[in-house]
């Protein structure tokens, strides 16, 4: 990201402020510091992939799911949020799918919450209470801008939560890239002779909302969000006419309102409140009845999310001088019978073995798969019965269900293609996913080879070491070429009244001996057995 020559003084510099030697060199230290960090573009591209994200396409939940699984911190994150006491289903039963966190907790919010904790992820770690402040008044901003547009006389509002997480991206730059500069400009603000604007300007030579607009524009944020940040003129606000000015002012008051809230119900910032009501009242339909409802209903969702990002401040942070300035001024601004080795039949049920402890065989498979598929069993009797169930999220929650259970590195589902004549990869998860789906076909023609055996005969298999000669010999050609070091792996034929519809196949690079034991074959059955079910009734 070139941001010296993306941003001219010309472009940035408001006419009234200091065109000082000291003012530019301020600015462009702080744009140098932030042009050298070659966390930005990597930051900036996972950010603009995940906002593109659109709820309404078919393929967003698998796309978000995706996103998420191939970042393990993010995904631990995201389930430990939907694991809370305030989103845990009615059952208590513990969410361990990141496709279930996103049925159970919503799209947008996940989607949300992702970007926050990718912020957090790029930003922390320089001056970290500062940007831990800032990041956290992000946060809480976004969630407010989600709870408006909930009440949204526009369609297709999602974008306010994410307008709203990006409002102070200018502000969290300067305190992750020059604290100094920060520092200063707080400290004019603090003095109480100048609003954060009038204090940006004279000591960066720019606006934050200039510093915030070529940052988004280098990382490809669409334009509607971009706009919505920008300043809004002083004074009341009149209620919008369109969308694009209705996210504008959400924005603002999402982030004024965050940081209120820390504070919210003390004396001191009843004027403050007031002053906010006053200014957004009547363009968004507030009132302090109304406010204060607000405030109750994100406070535990944002206290929630800021322990989970590992931005919670301390009591001596949130006591201590909020550097943002006041909120007054701020407010203003997813059987050899067979044919086959009978080795590789599944085993059928014994509840005599006993059930097994959490931890990792050497394979990779964890020790507690029967609980981990029992668990996923449920859930995707859950999104059946819950009136929702499209097959294609079905499918991604079992294949999920079947990757984090047992331990996989690369995980499908195949459905046939009548058009080509192939059997292909229409949903992959975990390691070189987009390249593996892509070489993952092979024809509708019967062959002597695993896949088509698997299929011929409805038989499940689970290869613990694909190096075994009669086993290797039966492995064809494309699945050597494309995964050459799989050493163990299953596939679960999708065949319905001897109509082959695909089917599942998942590996690992390491070999299996300790197999899949009957207990965990009869819940790996039974969620086939639901995709097969829902697979009929299209």
């Amino acid at each position: 990201m070139v941001v010296r020559n993306a941003l001219s003084p010309a472009a940035v510099t408001d006419p009234s402020a200091d065109g000082s030697q000291k003012t530019l060199s301020a600015r462009d230290r702080l744009l140098q510091k932030i042009a050298n960090d070659t966390n930005l573009p990597a930051l900036g591209s996972s950010v603009s992939r995940v906002i593109k994200m659109a709820s309404t396409d078919d393929e967003a939940v698998r796309n978000l799911a995706h996103f998420i699984l191939s970042d393990v911190a993010l995904t631990q994150r995201v389930l430990r949020i939907a694991n809370t006491v305030s989103y845990r289903t009615a059952s208590g039963t513990p969410v361990t799918t990141v496709s279930k966190a996103i049925f159970l907790l919503g799209f947008d919010t996940v989607k949300t919450a992702a970007l926050a904790m990718l912020l957090v992820d790029g930003m922390s770690g320089r001056h970290a209470q500062s940007v831990r402040r800032e990041l956290s008044h992000a946060l809480c901003a976004s969630i407010i801008g989600r709870e408006m547009a909930r009440r949204a006389q526009f369609k297709d509002t999602e974008e306010a939560a994410i307008a709203a997480l990006f409002k102070n991206i200018g502000r969290i730059l300067v305190a992750a890239h020059d604290h100094a500069l920060y520092t200063e400009i707080n400290t004019l603000v603090d003095s109480g002779s100048m609003t954060p604007a009038m204090a940006a300007t004279q000591v960066l030579g720019c606006s934050f909302e200039a510093l915030a607009d070529l940052v988004l524009r280098e990382w490809n944020i669409p334009e509607s969000i971009v706009l919505a940040l920008a300043p809004l003129p002083n004074g009341v606000l009149r209620q919008a006419k369109a969308r694009q000015e209705w996210l504008q002012q959400v924005a603002a008051f999402s982030a004024t309102a965050a940081r209120l809230l820390p504070n919210a119900g003390d004396t001191a910032q009843e004027a403050a409140t007031k002053a906010v009501v006053t200014r957004f009242g009547g363009a968004l339909g507030l009132d302090h009845a109304k406010l204060a409802q607000l405030f109750a209903t994100v406070e535990q969702e944002t206290r929630i999310l800021t322990s989970n990002a590992n931005l919670s401040l301390t009591e001596a942070e949130v006591g201590a001088t909020d550097h943002a300035a006041p909120a007054t001024a701020a407010a203003n601004s997813e059987a050899d019978d067979f044919g086959l080795p009978s080795e590789l039949l599944m085993q059928q049920e014994d509840e005599s073995l006993p059930l097994q402890v959490t931890a990792r065989h050497a394979s990779g498979k964890p020790v507690n798969a029967r609980e981990l598929l029992l668990a996923g069993v449920h859930d995707v009797t859950q999104l059946m019965s819950s009136g929702n169930c499209k097959v294609n999220d079905l499918m991604l929650l079992v294949l999920e269900t079947l990757y984090s259970s047992l331990g996989f590195r690369f995980a499908t589902v195949c459905l046939k293609d009548i058009q080509s004549g192939h059997f292909r990869a229409r949903i992959a998860m975990g390691e070189n996913n987009v390249e593996r789906q892509r070489g993952f076909a092979f024809p509708v023609a019967s062959a002597r080879d695993l896949f088509h055996l698997a299929m011929d005969n409805d038989a499940d298999l689970m290869i613990s070491d694909a190096t075994v000669p009669k086993i290797r010999d039966l492995l064809p050609a494309w699945h050597r070429a494309l995964l050459p070091d799989a050493r163990s792996f299953i596939v679960l034929p999708l065949v319905f009244q001897r109509k082959q519809l695909g089917l599942f196949y998942a590996d690992r690079a390491h070999s299996a001996p300790e197999g899949v034991p009957p207990d965990e074959t009869a819940l790996i059955k039974t969620l086939k057995g639901q995709v097969l079910a829902a697979l009929n009734k299209r």
